[in-house]
């Protein structure tokens, strides 16, 4: 899994301050994961190709999540796109997109297909055969899902020698990676785990922003690799936490902590603050592996 943070402060963008979107690539797929203002322009910045991206998350209809969705749409069709683009995201979006759209007589040449949600229950809302998306219901001011995101298992790696000391057919090689026992020329049964080793072990995602800190979430994102929880403020301002909904860096912390989280990304800051640094001190106080989100770096786990 490879993470590209297009955007992560909270609000209004700025020059060096770029609201909520980030990129996950995995396994084969480029999730965009929200659509502040400007996040074209942070895409053609890190060079990430337009065309590869096929399905698009909305965690909630605040601008700062969502006002650069419209524009970058706009420019596939300026682009003459012709891939399907599945957007997921709360009720009423698909009528401000269109309806825009419709005003501006900007048509989609492509699919733009629209996949709403409503559930204050975790739901699947994207699977294949190697990646599956599931919501996470979070406690904002509008109605706000996080999404996580978990690879499955990879196929098993062959030792071909072995195999082929074994006298299995090549036939069988595609059903020993995929774990099952198979029979040799000579009629003998032979175990997978004789001729084959674990894969890559698969990962997961939790991504967490806008909420309230929030301990229903525990349980939906246990033992997740990394988690992305907002940190909008710092301690001396968790008053602020009750009215708009948001969090601390050290309730993202006991978040982490009560998850198993092996790895907890902040974000999602208030541009009150002068610097970053105070979010990683506070939270490592609760929880030690701490990392700061910024706008244009990549995490690879």
């Amino acid at each position: 899994m490879k993470l590209s943070i297009l955007g992560c402060y909270s609000a209004t963008p700025r020059i060096i301050a770029h609201t909520t979107s980030q990129v996950l690539e995995t396994r084969g797929h480029l999730f965009l994961i929200d659509c502040g203002e400007g996040t074209q322009v942070e895409l053609r910045r890190h060079k990430i190709k337009f065309n590869q991206i096929k399905h698009i998350f909305i965690s909630h209809l605040h601008g700062d999540h969502y006002f650069g969705l419209v524009g970058l749409i706009s420019t596939f069709r300026l682009l003459t796109r012709e891939t399907d683009l599945h957007i997921y995201g709360p009720k009423g979006l698909k009528e401000i997109i269109t309806l825009q759209l419709k005003l501006s007589d900007s048509w989609t040449n492509f699919k733009l297909i629209f996949h709403v949600l409503s559930s204050k229950e975790s739901e699947l809302v994207y699977e294949d055969e190697k990646v599956s998306v599931h919501t996470i219901p979070l406690d904002h001011r509008v109605y706000t899902n996080g999404y996580l995101f978990k690879e499955k298992p990879f196929e098993r790696k062959l030792d071909i020698q072995k195999a082929e000391a074994l006298n299995i057919d090549k036939a069988y090689f595609r059903k020993l990676k995929q774990g099952a026992d198979v029979v040799n020329e000579q009629g003998e049964l032979i175990a997978n785990s004789a001729v084959t080793l674990e894969g890559h072990q698969p990962k997961s995602y939790a991504f967490c922003s806008d909420t309230a800190y929030k301990e229903d979430i525990v349980p939906l994102i246990k033992d997740v690799d990394v988690l992305y929880h907002e940190s909008t403020f710092l301690e001396d301002h968790e008053y602020l936490c009750v009215k708009t909904k948001h969090s601390t860096a050290k309730q993202a912390a006991m978040i982490a902590l009560k998850a198993n989280t092996k790895l907890l990304i902040l974000g999602h800051y208030s541009t009150r603050y002068g610097g970053l640094e105070g979010f990683k001190t506070e939270a490592e106080t609760v929880f030690k592996n701490v990392l700061l989100a910024e706008d244009g770096k990549e995490f690879t786990f």
